[in-house]
């Protein structure tokens, strides 16, 4: 793989459709790579066909045959979870490491989640630590990637999420970067990503809207979607120019509000790989 283009499945939230629906419109779209999000348990919207999250109770080829019917592969898995709540994190991160090995997704993305008031600075560390240490050992065994997105307190800086993907030593645990969560927290875009080029697993190419980011930039953590790439104040060729010259191989997984959206994204993001010399 060199870099590919996939859709994180938030693209279809807006319309109330199913996880299979999402695919299908996915592949319509032209997608060969999507990132779908996981749940546990039962939840009455997914039951109902009107929300895109899967199950992972369900069985795991039932996700691969979906993904197979319309010729789409999972780039990774959405599956966030408290990393600073070892009794929530641990049992599902491990559960979303042996989905992502049944459906062949090469990494699930998480983050720390919210701090919770009661830990200490040291502290936080010290449960993060235990936390990826436990699901590690399970993300080995599978060969799975662990990826870290910029997304709340801590990793919102460069610094901080470098900080958290390098609390155990392992070659799972890597980074998710998210470009537009970690333009709204206030950082450079582009060194942050040169930064964590070694580390790097998985991109969420998220744009921020112009609007967006007059009135909330350096004033959030993260946003659950952007504008179409190209439409916002992130500079996609610059964007592949780093991760082409970085030698970067995986996915820019778009994460944007609309199917409209979706397809502006991934037309623009194939003019900027079709210029650079390794993508002909």
């Amino acid at each position: 793989m060199s870099i590919e283009i996939g859709v994180n499945m938030e693209f279809i939230r807006c319309e109330d459709k199913s996880f299979e629906a999402g695919v299908a419109r996915a592949a319509q779209l032209g997608f060969e790579w999507v990132e779908p999000m996981v749940h546990n348990g039962r939840e009455l919207l997914s039951e109902a066909g009107y929300f895109h999250s899967f199950s992972m109770d369900n069985d795991p080829l039932e996700m691969k045959d979906v993904l197979a019917r319309y010729k789409v592969k999972a780039a990774g898995l959405s599956a966030h979870s408290p990393l600073m709540r070892p009794e929530i994190s641990v049992p599902y991160l491990e559960k979303a490491i042996r989905l992502a090995a049944a459906v062949g997704a090469p990494v699930v993305n998480t983050d720390e989640g919210i701090r919770p008031e009661w830990l200490t600075d040291q502290e936080c560390f010290e449960v993060m630590r235990y936390t990826l240490k436990k699901v590690l050992q399970v993300a080995e065994r599978y060969n799975v990637a662990v990826g870290i997105e910029p997304h709340q307190s801590i990793s919102k800086t460069t610094t901080g999420l470098l900080r958290i993907a390098t609390l155990v030593e392992s070659p799972c645990l890597r980074v998710n970067y998210d470009t537009g969560n970690a333009y709204l927290g206030g950082e450079d875009p582009y060194e942050g990503l040169k930064a964590v080029l070694p580390l790097l697993a998985h991109v969420h190419a998220k744009d921020i809207s112009i609007r967006m980011a007059e009135n909330e930039k350096g004033k959030l953590t993260g946003t659950p979607v952007g504008c179409a790439c190209g439409e916002g104040v992130i500079d996609w060729a610059k964007v592949v120019a780093i991760l082409t010259e970085g030698g970067f191989s995986g996915v820019l997984s778009v994460e944007c509000g609309t199917s409209e959206q979706a397809a502006s994204s991934l037309r623009n993001l194939s003019t900027h790989l079709a210029a650079m010399p390794r993508q002909r």
